[in-house]
């Protein structure tokens, strides 16, 4: 038996030792065949894997990396399609995202998209990791993004996203969730989220139309220049409103464009997508005339960009383009706007801005005698009648609208007069509607159609009589012609008087003498403010009974009459709601004065700082926006840039209506520079002064934002910018906000229960933006409106010191 047990072991033995000769040989076999495999995959694909690194380059960007208009304006993505940085708009430079793989560059995303293009710029990823732009326009540099976190690298991906990195690789800031006009594939607007068109299609700035995905899960268009979103504003919509409140707008690589809700369900297809992929581009995008579309460009043609979809077909669907008093109609398609008869443009640069009354009717109940009806058929206006009556015919509706003075157009349409007062708004002309416009319009100011008239009868009767009496004509004629001089004569005069006293109110301001000034004024008996520029009276123009505002020059510059008329001319131009009218001058000897509007309900700072009359929280933000908007037209709408220098409460006056009206704008240039209210060589009042004055700096539009910074903080707050009466740190408000919003404690500030507290920490925010010491870090007016109105964000302002620190 042993035999046999040895015998079988060792051919156990035997298979064991052969299965470990066969799986070495197998070992041998397999090693062999990996190192084949990676000689393979090394030859066949290490030359892409150095092209590919080779293209890396272009897009990774660290710190130290700097661009320049001159030398390297860009970054280009690893394709070379996209780049980030300089392009051209106007004589100067703007940094964003464009397309330059085709023969025309398109802007896809812009950085500081309402700041003024740059000149001889550099754009610098400084070693802080801030992202900085140092021109030759501009005194200091200016940050271009603004991430939570402090970037270490950053790339420009092949879809056109510009990216930031920390130092671990993690996206901390990203272009697609920052979008301006544009949407490229992959892309999608969140919910809360909005695009806002372009200026126009070279100028990038932030235009008038704006599309909104709203929470409600709406997706609508709106005007820019509506701040409180309603049914009237909106002028196209999904209607997917009530689907919740995480819907998105996304735009996929075919073509694809629809709203996905968060459960991942498509909820409206825009566009059925299926298009080519290959070597096509596709982009959504609102355009400057407010239409959203879905454009395609096919890179193996050098063709131009063709339109797939389109919200609508006709350019005068959107709302707001042709501001107030105006409306759209089609000519060949394209939009043209045009004033309501009797009316004519604010701004011939500037359709935005609306129409006003060429004409002022002396009294609505004169027999109606210089005004009348003019229809305006087949137009849709924003329906907002205080007044609708049941009338039958259309000449009962012209009726009603003539005997009633508040009313200055009426609607007609279907049995219903519907009365409406200033402005209207929204307007256009659609044939297939039937409702009449009707219009109360001034009679022409130039008509002398009865005097004509009797002028012809005269001279038809002299030649009868010359027919009939031959030796009298001769001295009938004589007689004729010299009574035909003298009514031309009395007719011409009669005319000029009427046009001094029913138009220079509306085209220009009238010269009046100091005569005439005393009769207003009663002898300048009642006083109603005095400020650094001099002293004002209320006056009554008995010829329209107007109340107006006198104000009595002092300290004024010994200029000619013809630079004073100049400075005048240059007042008399600006029309805006929010400025406060001038609506004459004297300029007799050493008397100076100009007559204003007058403004029954005092200043803002008689409104703001007396708890019984004090507006409500939403009514103060409103009226900071509406000051906002008076000193941007001041510093880029109006014809000649004017920067007001004495920006404070007493200076922005209340209407009737509680609504703010800037006033002594333009009045800096005839104030004496050594004589003010407060300081020597400086114009100002004290308080509301920029630091610029004191170090002899240049000075700017952005001296205007700093005193701006200060009257938003004291409306936010309701108090006075220096109160001794208060603890030393509460004392100084600006020193006080900063201390309390970085310790978080804003609630701090305000005593009242009903605020709106991210309202509230918007204005406090921008106020303190506006008031940082180096101009160049101030916004602009039109981004501070912007950042108030929620349309941008608000980054967190810097401390006086920190920004120089970090350069």
């Amino acid at each position: 038996m042993l035999p046999i047990r040895r015998l079988l072991n060792h051919i156990k033995y035997l298979k064991i030792g052969k299965r470990k000769f066969i799986n070495a040989k197998l070992q041998k076999v397999h090693r062999a065949q990996k190192l084949f495999m990676a000689s393979v995959f090394l030859f066949l694909f290490l030359p892409l894997m150095f092209t590919a690194s080779a293209q890396q380059r272009y897009s990774n960007i660290s710190q130290g990396d700097y661009l320049n208009t001159a030398t390297k304006p860009s970054w280009l993505s690893p394709p070379g399609l996209y780049a980030f940085g300089f392009y051209q708009q106007g004589s100067g430079y703007a940094i964003g995202v464009f397309i330059v793989g085709i023969p025309h560059k398109t802007v896809v995303w812009t950085a500081n998209r309402d700041d003024p293009p740059v000149h001889n710029a550099t754009l610098l990823f400084s070693n802080t990791g801030e992202f900085i732009v140092l021109a030759l326009n501009q005194a200091m540099p200016t940050p271009v993004i603004s991430p939570s976190q402090s970037p270490s690298s950053a790339s420009l991906f092949d879809s056109g996203n510009f990216v930031l990195y920390n130092s671990d690789r993690d996206i901390i800031w990203q272009s697609f969730d920052h979008p301006t006009d544009t949407l490229l594939p992959t892309q999608r607007l969140e919910a809360n989220s909005q695009l806002f068109s372009a200026v126009s299609q070279t100028n990038h700035s932030t235009g008038n139309f704006r599309l909104a995905m709203q929470e409600d899960g709406n997706l609508v268009r709106y005007a820019t220049t509506t701040t409180t979103v309603t049914v009237q504003d909106a002028y196209w919509a999904t209607g997917t409103d009530g689907q919740g409140n995480n819907v998105t707008l996304n735009l996929d690589d075919d073509g694809h464009l629809y709203l996905l809700n968060v459960t991942g369900n498509i909820i409206v297809n825009l566009t059925d997508g299926g298009y080519p992929i290959e070597e096509t581009i596709y982009i959504m995008r609102i355009d400057f005339d407010g239409i959203f579309r879905l454009y395609s460009y096919s890179l193996t043609q050098n063709g131009n960009w063709s339109v797939l979809w389109s919200s609508t077909n006709n350019k005068c669907d959107p709302k707001g383009e042709c501001g107030f008093n105006s409306y759209c109609v089609l000519n060949d398609q394209e939009r043209q706007c045009r004033c309501l008869p009797g009316f004519a443009r604010v701004d011939q640069n500037n359709w935005n801005v609306g129409c006003e009354r060429n004409f002022s009717s002396r009294s609505c109940k004169d027999d109606h005698g210089d005004i009348r009806i003019q229809e305006l058929t087949n137009t849709v206006w924003d329906d907002n009648p205080y007044s609708v009556l049941s009338l039958s015919i259309k000449e009962d509706c012209e009726r009603a609208c003539l005997e009633d003075c508040e009313c200055v157009a009426a609607f007609f349409k279907h049995g219903q007069c519907k009365k409406q007062r200033l402005p209207l708004r929204y307007g256009k002309r659609d044939l297939s509607d039937s409702n009449i416009a009707l219009i109360k319009v001034g009679t022409p100011t130039d008509r002398v159609e009865p005097g004509k008239k009797k002028n012809n009868q005269h001279g038809r009767g002299i030649h009868i009589a010359s027919f009939s009496i031959v030796a009298l004509g001769l001295v009938m004629l004589a007689i004729a012609g010299i009574l035909f001089y003298k009514s031309r004569a009395h007719a011409y005069k009669s005319i000029n008087a009427n046009e001094n006293i029913v138009l220079w109110e509306e085209f220009a301001p009238r010269s009046f003498t100091f005569a005439e000034l005393e009769k207003v004024t009663n002898g300048f008996k009642e006083e109603i403010g005095r400020g650094s520029f001099g002293t004002v009276y209320k006056g009554l123009i008995s010829s329209t009974q107007r109340v107006v505002a006198v104000k009595r020059l002092e300290r004024v510059l010994s200029q000619g009459e013809r630079e004073f008329q100049t400075e005048v001319k240059v007042i008399g131009k600006t029309h805006h709601k929010n400025l406060v009218r001038l609506l004459g001058y004297c300029n007799e000897g050493p008397n100076r004065l100009l007559v204003y509007e007058y403004m029954s309900n005092g200043s803002l700072a008689d409104v703001v700082f007396s708890p019984e009359k004090r507006p409500c929280f939403a009514e103060r933000v409103e009226i900071a926006c509406n000051i906002a908007r008076g000193i941007l037209y001041l510093h880029e709408e109006c014809e000649t840039q004017i920067t007001h220098c004495d920006i404070k409460p007493e200076n922005i006056l209340m209407d009737e209506y509680r609504s703010p009206k800037i006033s002594d704008f333009g009045l800096a240039k005839l104030l004496k520079p050594d004589q003010t209210e407060t300081f020597t060589g400086i114009r100002g009042t004290r308080g509301y002064v920029a630091p610029e004055w004191h170090r002899k700096l240049p000075v700017t539009v952005k001296a205007d934002v700093y005193s701006f910074g200060i009257v938003l903080l004291e409306i936010a707050c309701c108090r006075r910018n220096v109160d001794q009466n208060l603890p030393e740190i509460e004392s100084i408000l600006v020193d006080w906000v900063s201390y309390c919003f970085e310790a978080g404690e804003i609630d701090k500030l305000v005593s009242e229960e009903e605020v709106d507290k991210r309202q509230m920490d918007r204005m406090i925010k921008v106020g303190l933006w506006c008031t940082l010491d180096e101009p160049s870090i101030r916004p602009s007016m039109k981004r501070v409106l912007l950042m108030l109105e929620g349309i941008v964000d608000i980054p967190i302002p810097p401390s006086p010191t920190s920004f120089l620190s970090s350069i």
